[in-house]
């Protein structure tokens, strides 16, 4: 065989396998354009339980575009937010859940999908740095938003259904936020108090005892205050405040040590990612 019939041939092969590629693509693509809306859900389903989440955010979107009624638009639409949320799609997540909300508030999931709005927003709590390297208070010392809403999020579920399969995890999940929303307040009012500012530092620590009085942090919240009163000249409240410590705390650091909490040194605040200011 010569060699131009060699080429020839190797050509033809190339293009037969080319064209039959574009082919089989092609008809990937039109599939879920084509498919009735039960095929079309199982395969999203299907993308879903195989944890291929971007196959399933694609094909639960071309459901809920093709069939915008009936019942398997709103079962998409709740398996589509778990999917978004999945791919770490979150925002799209977000908005795609208050729209079931919204549209479906009779749904009989609609438990679930408050639990789910709670999970997207907690899991926005947290960032890219913390999710690969430890930092201790690291996520307090993020911006709380995300942390709040997440709270009422939770919070709405279990006031609304106590007894729903998810009300256990979010109330334990609520009590995370709940130390993380207050450990914030105790980092600003340590560096209130470390800068002098013993107004704010008071102000803050007043903050915790009144809203957060079952976190571990109010026996600090307590601690800070007496110093800032202290430093304030108001001696009285100061003893008051120290003796409620002692009462509810008697084993924290600053009953022995008056001056409690200690500036990191400076060698400290220059360790990348120490989670010091």
């Amino acid at each position: 065989m010569s060699k131009l019939r060699v080429f020839k041939v190797l050509t033809v092969l190339a293009l037969a396998v080319s064209m039959s590629a574009c082919s089989m693509f092609h008809h990937k693509r039109d599939t879920l354009d084509t498919m009735p809306v039960d095929a079309l859900y199982n395969n999203a389903h299907n993308s879903l339980e195989n944890s291929d989440y971007a196959a399933a955010v694609k094909a639960y979107q071309r459901l809920i575009a093709r069939f915008p009624s009936g019942p398997y638009n709103e079962q998409a639409q709740l398996d589509l937010t778990y999917a978004q949320y999945k791919n770490n799609q979150l925002d799209d997540a977000y908005s795609t859940v208050n729209r079931f909300l919204k549209t479906y508030p009779a749904n009989n999931h609609i438990d679930y999908a408050y639990y789910l709005r709670g999970l997207i927003n907690f899991e926005r709590t947290t960032g890219v740095i913390e999710r690969y390297v430890y930092r201790e208070n690291g996520q307090a010392r993020r911006d709380q938003g995300y942390n709040l809403q997440s709270f009422d999020d939770f919070s709405e579920l279990t006031r609304r259904y106590p007894d729903s399969a998810y009300a256990a995890d979010a109330r334990q999940r609520m009590i995370y936020l709940r130390n993380s929303l207050a450990q914030f307040e105790i980092d600003v009012a340590k560096f209130y108090l470390r800068n002098k500012a013993y107004v704010a530092s008071a102000d803050r620590s007043q903050y915790v005892i009144e809203h957060y009085q079952q976190a571990p942090q109010t026996g600090d919240a307590l601690a800070i205050l007496t110093r800032s009163y202290l430093a304030l000249d108001h001696k009285e409240l100061a003893d008051q405040t120290r003796q409620v410590l002692a009462l509810n705390y008697p084993n924290h650091p600053y009953l022995t040590d008056p001056k409690w909490p200690h500036a990191p040194s400076t060698l400290r605040k220059m360790v990348p990612f120490s989670g010091h200011y």
